[in-house]
């Protein structure tokens, strides 16, 4: 599973990242983690807002951060 995080490192980008890790740990899920924080790349998602979570190269949520819980439902 690839996990990616869309976002130009603001808190926000940085408290989603670690939330979709702590997610994805608490499951037992193997995965890939990446920030993208190009603009342009972030525009091939296309995303306007940010921060925002994409699994396996489908956007999940955008412009929010999500509780570890939530991204638990997200990713399983």
């Amino acid at each position: 599973m690839k996990i990616q995080i869309l976002g130009t490192g603001c808190p926000k980008c940085a408290k989603l990242a670690a939330n979709a890790k702590d997610a994805a740990d608490a499951l037992g899920i193997e995965y890939e983690f990446e920030k993208v924080d190009k603009i342009n790349d972030i525009l091939d998602f296309g995303v306007m807002m940010t921060p925002a979570l994409a699994v396996d190269g489908e956007v999940k949520c955008v412009g929010k951060v999500p509780t570890v819980e939530d991204i638990k439902g997200m990713l399983g």
